[in-house]
């Protein structure tokens, strides 16, 4: 009987004027954890800070997002889901103002600190807000909105940061969040509400063991993700003390919430089956959707000589797809299973990465465009039926708790691809290069022809010695592209090794039975 008003209760407004409201949100947020990426040599030169120490203005924002992710569901129980998703949405905009301000790294980095609170919190709530103002039958339209928002603004990103920072100034991919939060809060302040079952409790003992052991385990592991190939990883004492301390803070934090009365985190959701497969697969997808983001510019810039703004605009056609095929996926909810859907789309998936494998320095641009586009639309036909899915089989009270998780393994996710990238493209390229620079002898038929012609040519300008020397550094620049070029050849076809094996797991789901009258299924 208790579960009754929670099937039946509707917004005042239309659901999709709520939509909207919130999305505007999701988008700024999830823009900003990517779009500052292309525009750190400048933050770096105008701020007087080495390109390394510019990199805490992205490690500060994952680590206070990560931290405050998983608490959404406690933080809207405990103050009203519409009074944090507002003074998320201010702080996120007073922060951004403080970052456009900053005059030295310290002041952005505690900004960017500030800034990622904020947005921590709001792309979960916004998510819970548009489950919860939608029918069960029509969730998959609303989830296919959210994923227009959460998957192409972070491929959007790098394209939208590198023009405002070349065409105006770095500090205004800070200042265009400044209209957006203002609108959004109006908006939110008018038509989002908190539902029946969301009853404050201000009266209930904070949990401040399980937030002093959340913020230690996720901030270490950030820090280890972000910053571990810079220091060799556990080559460097202060990476393995990082690790130790994140593992045991991890446990400790499991242990401590199934022991406490009021847990900051309910991590008895994990005992649902379709969540606990969900956000095995999505942590899957953001590392494949960040370290292609990340890898791809990547590729790009540093071998085949593209400019940052040309980089960014030969990845706007996979955002674009990903854009157009959520409207058609939405619409697919509910007549397809959901089972096919998500086969598709890792299979396209795999495909995609598979084609991204098969690159070398002779591509046209259209070598990269295609493989985009597919998998632009391979992650909209997983994205879309995955949060369906994941959330289908729990309460509406319960969807704000698993909401915050469920980004949480989202964010975690594109941090482990980033640093799988970062690390495997520097390992990779020394591991191939040492393969192949036992070619480099004068018995190799291939390197004699290479280093004779390289020779020739070099000796028309100057003495044969100079001749000679060039001529080896010639072709040891020619060795160490081809290295770098297998290891991100090695880097794609991992991705769609890993999207295959995210098949197996989607036969585990239980099936979602898409509810035709709420009405009725409330009795």
């Amino acid at each position: 009987m208790a579960d009754a008003p929670q099937q039946v209760w509707h917004p005042r407004h239309n659901p999709w004027i709520i939509t909207l409201t919130v999305m505007m949100a999701v988008f700024m947020e999830v823009l900003d954890t990517s779009i500052a990426n292309i525009a750190l040599p400048h933050i770096a030169g105008s701020l007087s800070a080495t390109p390394e120490e510019a990199t805490w203005v992205l490690t500060s924002y994952l680590v206070s997002n990560a931290i405050i992710l998983p608490m959404t569901g406690w933080l809207g129980n405990y103050f009203g889901r519409k009074r944090v998703l507002l003074t998320c949405i201010m702080m996120f905009t007073f922060a951004s103002v403080l970052c456009g301000l900053a005059w030295d790294l310290p002041t952005l980095v505690i900004a960017r600190i500030l800034q990622g609170f904020g947005g921590g919190a709001m792309v979960p709530i916004a998510q819970s807000i548009m489950l919860e103002s939608f029918p069960p039958q029509k969730r998959g339209a609303a989830m296919a909105v959210f994923a227009q928002g959460v998957v192409v603004a972070p491929i959007l990103g790098p394209t939208l940061g590198g023009w405002i920072t070349d065409s105006y100034s770095w500090r205004w991919i800070f200042y265009i969040n400044v209209p957006v939060g203002i609108f959004a809060v109006l908006m939110a302040k008018w038509v989002v509400e908190d539902p029946p079952y969301i009853k404050r409790n201000v009266a209930a003992t904070i949990d401040y063991i399980g937030f002093a052991l959340l913020a230690v385990w996720l901030g270490t592991m950030q820090i280890v993700l972000d910053k571990g190939q810079e220091a060799d990883w556990l080559g460097a004492e202060w990476v393995r003390w990082f690790t130790f301390t994140s593992v045991a803070s991890f446990l400790s934090f499991i242990w401590w919430e199934f022991q406490t009365d009021h847990p900051l985190v309910d991590l008895r959701v994990f005992k649902n089956r379709n969540f606990t497969i969900g956000l095995i697969l999505m942590t899957s997808l953001a590392a494949i959707l960040y370290g292609t983001t990340a890898q791809l510019p990547l590729f790009l810039q540093t071998l085949m000589g593209y400019p940052a703004l040309q980089a960014g605009y030969a990845m706007s056609p996979r955002g674009v797809a990903a854009f157009i095929t959520t409207f058609f996926v939405g619409r697919l909810v509910g007549k397809i299973r959901m089972r096919w859907m998500l086969c598709i789309g890792f299979v396209t998936l795999a495909y995609s990465s598979f084609l991204l494998a098969s690159i070398n320095l002779e591509i046209s641009m259209g070598s990269v465009i295609w493989p985009s586009v597919i998998n632009g639309i391979a992650i909209s036909f997983i994205f879309v039926p995955l949060t369906t899915t994941t959330m289908s089989q729990l309460g509406q009270a319960q969807i704000g708790n698993a909401s915050g998780l469920y980004n949480l393994m989202r964010n975690l996710g594109g941090s482990i691809g980033i640093a799988f990238v970062t690390t495997m493209l520097a390992r990779g390229a020394q591991t191939h290069q040492a393969l192949m620079v036992g070619h480099l002898t004068a018995t190799d038929p291939a390197f004699a022809r290479q280093f004779a012609a390289a020779k020739s040519v070099l000796g028309q300008h100057t003495d044969p010695a100079t001749a000679t020397m060039q001529a080896y550094n010639a072709v040891y620049s020619l060795l160490d592209q081809q290295a770098h070029l297998w290891a991100f050849v090695d880097n794609f076809y991992l991705f769609g090794l890993l999207a295959l094996a995210g098949i197996p797991l989607v036969f585990l789901f239980k099936r979602v039975q898409m509810v035709k009258k709420p009405a009725a299924a409330a009795h």
